[in-house]
């Protein structure tokens, strides 16, 4: 990767990244408070993160393709990490919905995927511990 290429990789992931979370944050807060906004307009709005959300995550795969080897057996690992702790930690709570009533205000979908993240940057710090 020449050094103007990774220059633009980095920028893409950080500014789709940044407008993600900014209109994420937004998002939730204007849910907060909906007022009279119909409900096609409330999709609308809250289907506005998906767009910076998913060229973040061209970013990040397209850089992902650039790195060397070790970089990229790092990544793989951070991520050999997450995906078991993430189907454990959702197959328990479907398991879960069975027998108790999950709070919606903890445990809905707004709030797990919030732990995958987790998952992998506790993959990744491991990772680059053992390989660097």
């Amino acid at each position: 990767m020449t050094a103007r290429q990774g220059s633009i990789w980095r920028s893409g992931v950080f500014i789709w990244g940044l407008t993600w979370l900014l209109s994420y944050i937004g998002v939730r807060a204007l849910l907060e408070h909906p007022g009279t906004i119909s409900t096609t307009w409330l999709v609308i709005i809250v289907l506005t993160p998906v767009i910076p959300a998913a060229l973040f995550l061209f970013y990040f795969i397209a850089g992902m393709k650039e790195l060397d080897e070790l970089q990229r057996r790092i990544q793989l690992e951070a991520l050999a990490f997450a995906y078991p702790l993430a189907l454990l930690m959702l197959i328990t709570l479907g398991l879960l919905e069975f027998v108790v009533q999950l709070n919606p205000n903890d445990w809905s979908y707004r709030h797990v995927w919030q732990y995958l993240v987790l998952f992998y940057l506790m993959g990744l710090i491991m990772a680059k511990r053992r390989y660097e």
